[in-house]
């Protein structure tokens, strides 16, 4: 009988593969009110984050809110329609201009943030239409997105976190640790057939197809997945 694979360990849920959510800060979202001005208190490190944080006093509760570059402390911030297009501000999709970078946008009004939030990264706002914009992401893809999406004037903070080596292994586990990731991965064919299913052989090769059905048990569903079949349009 075999051992469980990764996957399914990590599935179990216990404390080698989860998430110390015991050092994590909070999750950054944009407040669940309409308008509002608030100032920046404090600008930290968050465990488990590549951007910084900056927490943000409002006058009914305080938020945590994605660092951009050049945010600063006590800088007053504007969140909502009408706000001032300046770093920091959160702003509807319909209201900035074009050519303007942002962050941390909302794949539907109201939900706090979704897309463009690791480390220097930015989009960049092409069109703006009534009902959604076109929005370009880091990798180059166009997005339409609702209009009254909120996002974040500026880029990013720290995206110099990848110029200095980590040195050695001990602080990529660690710092992998924090994302409840793995430094290493290492390949099933490079393994014995007790410990994954492509294991095994004088060679790398995965013995059986590699192309498991979507409908396979979770410990056969490993490798590359089998294509879906094409739908013609009506």
């Amino acid at each position: 009988m075999g051992k469980r694979i990764i996957p399914q360990r990590r599935g179990r849920g216990t404390s080698t593969y989860r998430s110390p959510s015991h050092r994590h800060k909070g999750l950054p979202r944009y407040p669940r009110v309409e308008k509002a001005e608030g100032v920046v208190v404090d600008i930290f490190h968050a465990p488990g984050r590549s951007t910084p944080m900056a927490k943000v006093r409002f006058d009914e509760e305080t938020a945590l809110m994605l660092a951009p570059e050049g945010l600063r402390m006590n800088q007053p911030i504007h969140i909502g329609p009408g706000s001032p297009v300046e770093l920091g501000n959160a702003l509807p999709l319909e209201e900035i201009p074009e050519g303007t970078l942002v962050h941390n946008i909302e794949a539907r009004p109201g939900d706090g943030g979704k897309f463009v939030r690791t480390a220097g990264t930015s989009a960049t706002v092409v069109t703006r239409g009534k009902k959604k914009t076109i929005v370009q992401m880091p990798s180059g893809v166009f997005k339409h997105i609702d209009s009254k999406s909120l996002a974040t004037i500026g880029i990013l903070a720290g995206s110099g976190r990848t110029d200095k080596p980590l040195a050695k292994a001990g602080k990529s586990f660690h710092a992998y640790r924090s994302k409840a990731k793995r430094p290493k991965r290492v390949k099933g064919i490079a393994m014995n057939p007790v410990n994954h299913p492509h294991g095994g052989g004088g060679h790398p090769h995965v013995g059986t197809q590699s192309s498991p059905s979507y409908n396979a048990p979770p410990g056969r569903k490993v490798g590359r997945m089998a294509p879906k079949p094409k739908r013609r349009k009506q």
